[in-house]
């Protein structure tokens, strides 16, 4: 190991240790990197021109800005009480019944903005209180909200299916169709340990609506949901690419938020377009920064040589899954989802090339993992997004969230060993 690589390595375990904000760490640990090296590839100028070619050929990335757009106009607006209401007509009359609501709501919401975190505070702030004013524990309210969010970027669309097609050339079309049925399972495991729950600690049941309300709730909520149908609709049809997708559907979701509910002005539509240029300016650094991290990873050959280590502990695919599966569930227990997307994938990938991984179900399988990392004690950035909501305490919600974390390990030890549930639906139709 040279002095350069050294340092770099040291810099960027002192980003965990200390605290540092990841983008400005990794850029720290990079330049350091960088002033230091002697070698011919070791040139800054040389890496900046190869991030600029790589972007200016990722048209793909384009859909992320327009997909926060959508996620910020649904948050906004009343498309999210719609919603609930929806989820609640639907399977409101069950036991626990408000623990499904969450569950389904979460599933609708993530065909609209495919982000965890914009689904658990949107939607969560709802079915929080809703499920508190009903008899719920705080801490299983707040649980329950943060595991279902984690279907967010599994059902489709997703942004960090889009990132990780940018690095390993996946269709974005397939990735998209195969997390339609991981989500599902997600969403029927979860309502399977809430009917459970909800027998042993006697949760009330929902109301019974009339058909007649049913169908005026419905009807309410039809132009929120054909959001979905414009959405996945344009882009499997062969109208539009998923870029120009993103982009009708955020059209469409100011039209509905301005015509129909009647729930935005021209101030709040100034608010919706600095939060979104807020975020894409977040995620724009850390794609610049991670960009940086990940040249300097493969001019040191570190890909090569951690698939090399692995390949002699064991050649069996299958275990190798495993050992990839731990480790980033341990990475997402402390590391922003972004980051391990950016940054150590691409030093998987070319294991996951060798042994002849389908790129698809590794893309989603990796995806439910750092989606499960979401959730996962200590750091979990999910379980902090529905305590500052909540005003629940942290250990309160840790100690519910645990069970559920058990039934989400199941679903990924499904998908990661039959992948025939993720690559079904894009075999059919042929992506």
């Amino acid at each position: 190991m040279n002095l350069a690589l050294l340092v770099f390595l040291i810099c960027f375990i002192l980003i965990f240790l200390i605290r540092i904000p990841i983008a400005p760490g990794m850029l720290m640990a990079s330049l350091f990197y960088f002033a230091i090296a002697q070698s011919p590839a070791a040139d800054i100028s040389v890496a900046a021109s190869q991030f600029l070619t790589n972007m200016n050929s990722k048209f793909v990335l384009i859909a992320v800005p327009l997909f926060v757009f959508m996620a910020e106009v649904m948050n906004s607006g009343k498309v999210t009480d719609m919603i609930f209401r929806f989820a609640n007509a639907i399977v409101g009359r069950k036991r626990g019944a408000l623990g499904h609501v969450n569950v389904v709501a979460s599933i609708i919401f993530s065909g609209m903005t495919g982000s965890a975190l914009a689904d658990a505070s949107g939607l969560g702030m709802m079915e929080i209180k809703a499920m508190n004013d009903n008899g719920y524990e705080r801490g299983f309210s707040s649980a329950i909200t943060a595991a279902s969010a984690t279907i967010g970027p599994i059902f489709p669309p997703s942004i960090p299916m889009i990132f990780y097609s940018m690095l390993s050339g996946a269709s974005i079309g397939a990735l998209f169709m195969g997390g339609m049925v991981p989500g599902i399972l997600i969403g029927l495991a979860l309502m399977g340990y809430i009917a459970v729950i909800a027998r042993v600690r006697n949760y009330p049941r929902g109301e019974k609506l009339a058909f007649r309300d049913t169908l005026a709730i419905t009807i309410k909520a039809f132009p929120a949901l054909l959001s979905i149908l414009v959405l996945l609709g344009g882009i499997y049809s062969g109208i539009v690419t998923p870029t120009e997708a993103g982009a009708l559907a955020a059209l469409y979701a100011i039209l509905v938020s301005f015509f129909v509910y009647r729930a935005m002005g021209f101030k709040d539509l100034i608010q919706v377009v600095m939060n979104t240029i807020k975020t894409t300016g977040t995620l724009s650094l850390l794609v610049g920064t991670a960009y940086a991290f990940s040249y300097i990873v493969a001019i040191e050959h570190i890909p090569d040589a951690v698939a090399g280590w692995l390949l002699t502990v064991t050649q069996n695919k299958y275990v190798l899954l495993l050992l990839i599966n731990i480790v980033f569930i341990i990475l997402g227990m402390f590391i922003d989802t972004m980051c391990i997307t950016l940054v150590f994938i691409p030093i998987v990938l070319p294991l996951v090339n060798a042994l002849g991984i389908d790129l698809v179900h590794f893309g989603v399988m990796i995806t439910l993992n750092m989606m499960i990392g979401l959730s996962t004690p200590p750091f979990g950035m999910l379980l902090f997004v529905v305590s500052g909501i909540s005003k629940t305490p942290l250990k309160e919600i840790i100690k519910e969230i645990l069970p559920m974390l058990l039934v989400l390990f199941g679903v990924l030890f499904l998908v990661t060993y039959i992948p025939q549930i993720v690559t079904f639906l894009p075999n059919a139709l042929g992506m």
